[in-house]
């Protein structure tokens, strides 16, 4: 008979554990582990929304985890409306956000409630973010810039031309800090602080959710804190592997849906025209690089329909 982990009858909750799964039944069940092991001396309860998975998630929840609170959906909600839906109906004053690809290890939701705990107005705490060999992930940054665009679609920012690109070192002598935003593939946030703020824009459907969300919450005067002591080891991209050929178009228009939500139509207008300048190049050298290499195989990052597609609605 399998123990379910989570069955904690007659306890408040104090944090709402929330993680979004579309197709990732391994990589679901390992985060859940990880939970049940390494978060201690807390009352919380988790919740898992299934965006329309095919790969057996539910099943898996249902035989091995049936404490666990399953917001079942036919179709896939996206990043965004999921965490909403799951946040609405939680009942934590904190609630952790947590990819399905990520694990919690030993003292990590521990360090992110105590930086929350230090300041009332704290609204969102990231966690340091590791990649599963222990290196370094970029777990938090500076808002986006049309610089900063320029950067990074050049491939300059590859070569740390520029500093937005966080030290892990300096990180961990600095302790925890006020920043702009942080990568949302953990993300614990004050309840009260969603109350005033509201939840993930849900016109993202996948990427700059949090970067949106943290300059919300900014704007109305919380704070987004960085926490280096907690360590979350984060695969990356697992569900967009499902969707690879969309993933670049899908980032594409979510940078641009930022850029003129918050800083209008003509930042969007030249962010749009970097982004067709450089992808064309990229798919130029790609076809030069088939021909003479002799393989015709594999195609670019993103397609020109793809882009047109995305930045169209953006």
């Amino acid at each position: 008979m399998t123990v379910d982990p989570f069955a904690i009858p007659g306890l408040p909750i104090d944090l709402s554990i929330i993680i979004v799964n579309w197709n990732t039944r391994q990589l679901l069940a390992d985060c859940l582990g990880s939970i049940a092991a390494h978060v201690c001396g807390l009352s919380y309860d988790v919740w898992v929304v299934d965006n329309g998975s095919t790969d057996g998630s539910v099943e898996l929840l249902n035989t091995e985890f049936p404490s666990v609170r399953l917001i079942q959906s036919a179709v896939n909600l996206g990043f965004a409306r999921a965490n909403n839906l799951a946040m609405t109906q939680s009942q934590g004053q904190t609630m952790l956000l947590l990819n399905s690809d990520a694990l919690v290890t030993p003292g990590a939701v521990q360090a992110l409630l105590q930086v929350a705990n230090t300041s009332p107005r704290t609204g969102i705490v990231g966690a340091c973010l590791l990649n599963p060999d222990g290196s370094f992930q970029a777990s938090y940054t500076n808002f986006p810039t049309l610089w900063r665009e320029f950067l990074i679609l050049s491939g300059l920012g590859r070569q740390q031309y520029g500093s937005w690109y966080p030290s892990h070192d300096a990180d961990e002598a600095n302790g925890p800090q006020i920043v702009d935003y942080v990568e949302g593939a953990c993300l614990l946030v004050r309840r009260s602080a969603l109350k005033e703020v509201g939840g993930m824009d849900e016109g993202f459907f996948m990427y700059a959710e949090e970067v949106d969300w943290c300059y919300r919450m900014q704007v109305h005067g919380w704070q987004v804190w960085y926490q280096p002591q907690a360590k979350i080891i984060h695969l990356g991209g697992a569900s967009s592997v499902n969707r690879r050929t969309r993933r670049e178009a899908d980032l594409y228009q979510s940078r641009v849906r930022f850029v003129r939500k918050h800083y209008g139509d003509v930042s969007a207008f030249a962010l749009k025209a970097m982004i067709v300048v450089f992808t064309l190049a990229k798919i130029a050298t790609h076809g030069v690089v088939r021909f003479l290499s002799g393989n015709r195989r594999g195609r670019p990052v993103v397609s020109l329909r793809e882009l047109t597609t995305a930045l169209r609605d953006a």
